[in-house]
């Protein structure tokens, strides 16, 4: 697919991995829009490349949908998707002192970052389903991102690792199922990235994880997660794949 002019949407598209792969959009020429529960950064952000944003909670589904409504209105229906909004809040099912955790906090992160990407390629797939068909008869492209918790889940992630868990399982039946409409799903499932979200972890939790990597040892960097999400947009023959992003590295028990 050629981006040039396409209209694309990216949540999460305020900071980290959303805001660069946003950026790169606007850089090939896309008309952007921004979804974030942040709608100050979203703002800035689109200002910043010409683009479009809109307040959004991609767990409340009257917000969601009224995000990608405002947004159509002003870019036209969406051609890309890339999903980005995410949350890494941690949880375990028995708190330390032996006592359930609340169910609330343990499916939180199922509710943000599985049902809010569902609901998010619910309402793009819609969207592209009626344009017209390009070259090759694709009608759209959906990039959803999932982590590599979802094959290694560390010891008190069990409701982050059950959500991108599940982005990564529901890949190849969107891919199935939208197929007949000409629309590719693929999925990016990112390791230790240079992210606001890392940021929030102490020095030595740092360079103990850093110590895990394989090759390169650092950080990935939003940049280089967002050339990936773009090119797979571009390569109209990358569909039903769930790519690992992550130096090799391979996420110990804790």
């Amino acid at each position: 697919m050629n981006v040039h002019r396409q209209a694309a949407i990216v949540t999460g598209g305020a900071s980290g991995l959303g805001q660069a792969t946003a950026r790169a959009l606007a850089t090939r020429g896309a008309r952007v829009g921004i979804l974030d529960i942040d709608e100050e950064s979203a703002r800035r952000v689109a200002t910043e490349i010409d683009g479009v944003a809109a307040a959004c909670d991609v767990a409340d589904p009257s917000s969601h949908e009224a995000a990608f409504m405002a947004v159509r209105e002003k870019i036209g229906p969406t051609r890309i998707l890339i999903t980005c909004a995410g949350i890494a809040p941690g949880a375990r099912l028995v708190g330390r002192d032996g006592t359930a955790s609340p169910l609330e906090r343990v499916t939180r992160a199922i509710r943000v970052n599985l049902v809010g990407t569902i609901n998010s390629c619910r309402l793009a797939a819609a969207d592209m389903s009626a344009l017209e068909p390009m070259e090759d008869n694709e009608r759209g492209c959906i990039v959803t991102t999932a982590s590599v918790a979802a094959f290694e889940g560390q010891i008190g992630q069990l409701d982050y690792a059950a959500s991108k868990g599940g982005v990564v399982a529901m890949t190849i039946p969107l891919a199935r199922e939208l197929a007949s409409a000409g629309i590719r799903v693929n999925c990016i499932a990112p390791g230790l990235m240079d992210t606001p979200m890392m940021a929030g972890l102490s020095e030595p939790a740092k360079r103990f994880l850093l110590e895990t990597m394989v090759f390169p040892t650092r950080l990935g960097s939003p940049d280089e997660f967002a050339a990936l999400a773009v090119h797979i947009a571009e390569n109209t023959f990358m569909n039903g794949a769930v790519i690992r992003f992550d130096g090799a590295l391979r996420m110990a028990p804790e």
